[in-house]
C-alpha cells in the first residue's frame, strides 16, 4: 500500500494516527501530526489541530512541522493552553462553526463529538460541549474534510461539495467501520481515506472493512513517517 495519493494538483500522505500532510500549489498542510520521526517532517505553511488530546496535539510532533516565522497555527480553542508555547507565526483558536483563510488557505471548523461512545455512563469521550472540531480546508484547488474525533453526527449532512474525506474507523472513541460507512453515505466525497487505527485502536482490517461498505472510492494508506 502507498503512504500517499494524489487527487487532482493535490498531494495526501497520512503520516499515522489521525495525522495527515497536504501538499499543492505551493502550499503544505499538516493536520494532527502524531509519533512522526522528526528527521521526517517538514517544514509547512499551515498545521490544523482538532483537539487538546495527547494524540491529536502534540507539541513534540507539531514542532519539526513549525517555522516560526512562516508557519501559522489553527487550534481548537481547547488546545490554547497545550500551544502556548509553541513558537510560530500566527495562532488561531477556533470554535465549532468559525472559518477563515490564514496563509492563503481558506477552512472551517466543524462539529466533532461523540453520540455514542461513552467513558462512562453519559458521559462520552469526546462532549459536544467540549469544543473538538473537525475542518474542511481548501487547498491546492481541493476541499479536504478532517474528520477529527467524531462519531457519525447529524451536522455531517451539511457538508456540501467534498472531495476527500478523513475519517476516523476504529472505534471506541470515533465511529466504527461500519458507521464511518454511513458517514460517506452521507458525505458523499469523491475519495474516502481511513484513519485513527493502527497506533492506539483499530488495525488495517477495520480499514479494509470500511472500504468494503463505504459506497464510495476509498484509498488505503499506509503510514508515511
Amino acid at each position: 500500500m502507498p503512504s500517499s495519493v494524489v487527487f487532482g494538483e493535490l498531494k495526501i500522505t497520512w503520516l499515522r494516527h489521525a495525522g495527515f500532510l497536504l501538499a499543492g500549489r505551493g502550499k503544505t498542510v499538516v493536520i494532527d501530526p502524531f509519533n512522526v520521526k522528526p528527521e521526517k517532517a517538514v517544514k509547512v505553511d499551515l498545521t490544523f489541530v482538532t483537539h487538546d488530546h495527547f494524540d491529536h496535539c502534540s507539541l513534540k510532533d507539531l514542532e519539526p512541522f513549525v517555522d516560526r516565522e512562516r508557519t501559522s497555527v489553527v487550534a481548537a480553542r481547547n488546545c490554547s493552553r497545550a500551544l502556548k508555547d509553541l513558537r510560530c507565526k500566527t495562532k488561531d483558536f477556533v470554535d465549532p462553526g468559525g472559518s477563515g483563510e490564514v496563509a492563503g488557505v481558506k477552512f472551517q471548523a466543524v462539529p466533532a463529538y461523540n453520540v455514542n461512545k461513552f467513558r462512562s455512563p453519559g458521559v462520552p469521550f469526546h462532549p459536544r460541549n467540549y469544543g473538538g472540531v473537525g475542518y474542511v480546508i481548501e487547498v491546492a484547488g481541493a476541499r479536504v474534510y478532517h474528520a477529527g474525533d467524531t462519531d457519525n453526527i447529524p451536522e455531517m449532512v451539511q457538508l456540501k461539495d467534498i472531495d476527500v474525506a478523513l475519517l476516523p474507523v476504529s472505534g471506541t472513541y470515533v465511529m466504527t467501520a461500519e458507521e464511518a460507512a454511513e458517514a460517506a453515505k452521507t458525505i458523499t466525497p469523491k475519495l474516502a481515506i481511513p484513519m485513527h487505527f493502527g497506533e492506539i485502536v483499530g488495525s488495517i482490517e477495520d480499514a479494509k472493512r470500511f472500504s468494503s461498505l463505504a459506497g464510495v472510492k476509498v484509498e488505503v494508506l499506509e503510514p508515511g513517517m
